[in-house]
């Protein structure tokens, strides 16, 4: 029983490592990965710690989790429910709660919260379908459900269920893309829709519009109107410079 636990323990890491290898292009040897990856030595010491807490060692398991988080920087609570191949980029910074369930599969960057937001026992904490990305930073909160193949951006709240496929962004979240779900994680998670930038334009172009239905009148009736095209352009320009990481 003992060698058959080793064995399966060692085809875990193994598997945990040609993950690492697959999904992370600064990965450059399997001996770099055991050596120096936190996410996956924090995977492997929580499921020491889950195994005791399963078995009703809460204390013991709690020691071990925290001990973790020391060496770390990540911090799960060994309750957590976390699938196969998931891969845990950088870490630093990672909160995982005691109810929350992560999927197989998926992809978690530094900085990532699947918190709580209730004081009541019980389900309390996000569960991650398979296949799905979160961005660095991004804070997933409450007893929700991440669909499978999904994708958070960096930096998101999430706060409200999230359909298999869809991608979320801003905050709080807001869906702005569907897709059919895929069993591997986006790695072009940095590509995602921005929704302020398509609302700003949609007025745009409203107002573009608008300015043209006024000036057809103004002709009709004689009247001698003031330049548009400036305050057009500027607009323009406006709207160029924010989509390029400016400021409103």
């Amino acid at each position: 029983m003992v060698f058959d636990l080793l064995r399966r323990a060692v085809e875990r890491v193994a598997e945990d490592v040609r993950v690492a290898l697959a999904r992370d292009p600064a990965a450059r040897s399997a001996l770099e990965v055991l050596l120096t990856y936190p996410g996956l030595h924090a995977l492997w010491i929580h499921r020491l710690a889950h195994g005791l807490f399963e078995r009703g060692y809460v204390t013991s398991a709690r020691v071990i989790s925290h001990a973790s988080r020391f060496f770390t920087g990540l911090e799960i609570h060994p309750g957590a429910r976390i699938g196969r191949r998931v891969f845990i980029d950088h870490g630093m910074g990672v909160v995982i709660g005691e109810t929350a369930e992560i999927g197989d599969d998926c992809l978690i960057y530094k900085g990532v919260v699947l918190g709580g937001v209730s004081l009541a026992r019980g389900k309390r904490h996000p569960t991650l379908g398979r296949g799905v990305t979160v961005g660095s930073n991004a804070c997933i909160l409450g007893p929700i459900t991440v669909g499978d193949g999904a994708r958070v951006g960096s930096g998101s709240v999430v706060v409200k269920p999230v359909p298999a496929g869809a991608t979320v962004v801003g905050v709080p979240g807001r869906i702005v893309h569907s897709r059919e779900p895929r069993p591997e994680p986006d790695l072009e998670h940095a590509r995602l829709p921005d929704p302020v930038s398509n609302g700003l334009r949609a007025v745009f172009q409203v107002e573009h519009t608008i300015e043209l239905r006024l000036r057809r009148v103004e002709e009709r009736l004689g009247i001698r109107a003031p330049e548009h095209e400036p305050a057009e352009a500027y607009a323009r320009a406006a709207l160029a410079a924010f989509e390029d990481g400016a400021g409103i």
